[in-house]
């Protein structure tokens, strides 16, 4: 064989390997490959977690009388804020911007639902939950029942609550931010005040495709 034909077919055959090593690596790196990290939503006062965090099993009571427990949130996205029906000023302003959020998300992202935890069990009844949640929206909810499963339910949530009395009146002193769960059920980020409606609205797209991005490169 001449020397310049067996030059011509080493080549391509080392033209063959290297696509076929691109091929396997690229196939590699989507099946194995490690994920995307989570996103840097400083900018919206977000912290995004990588590993979601699970939630402290509970059992207790929604707006409609039911029974709720972990379990139960799986399946969508959940916005939750720990306050009370009767706090005079961050509990509104918070459902109010989570209300005008809703109304800012692009019809291709899924729906999540809006969930109050109720710090003050011992006066917020689903009664008074159902009519409180249900002036923002037919997606927003409330959970209420034993003090101490709810303390520990808002600490997963990296949320506090302390209850004191002023002149006869309890005021529950509670944390501000939003928690996101992801359809799992499980801590996905912290958006903490003050919270904007579109902002809100921004993290939330850029969590769910990021997310998204990950679930597609895992299963392909």
């Amino acid at each position: 064989m001449d020397r310049s034909v067996r030059i011509t077919l080493v080549a391509l055959l080392l033209i063959v390997l290297l696509i076929f090593g691109l091929v396997v690596a690229r196939q590699v790196y989507l099946v194995g490959g490690d994920p995307q990290p989570a996103p840097d939503l400083s900018e919206f006062n977000t912290y995004v977690y990588d590993q979601a965090k699970p939630l402290a099993e509970f059992t207790l009571t929604n707006e409609n009388g039911e029974t709720v427990t972990r379990e139960d949130l799986k399946g969508r996205w959940t916005f939750v804020f720990v306050g009370y029906t009767n706090c005079p000023d961050i509990c509104p302003a918070a459902m109010a911007n989570l209300r005008q959020m809703d109304q800012r998300l692009p019809a291709e992202l899924p729906q999540p639902d809006y969930l109050l935890i109720s710090a003050d069990p011992e006066h917020d009844t689903p009664a008074k939950l159902k009519d409180y949640t249900g002036f923002f929206g037919e997606h927003f909810h409330g959970l209420t029942g034993d003090l101490e499963t709810t303390r520990a339910l808002a600490r997963s949530l990296s949320a506090v609550f302390v209850h004191r009395e002023v002149d006869g009146e309890l005021l529950v002193d509670h944390s501000g931010h939003f928690a996101l769960l992801n359809p799992e059920g499980q801590l996905q980020a912290l958006i903490q005040p003050p919270h904007r409606p579109e902002e809100l609205a921004e993290a939330f797209e850029r969590i769910y495709q990021w997310a998204k991005a990950n679930r597609e490169q895992i299963s392909s």
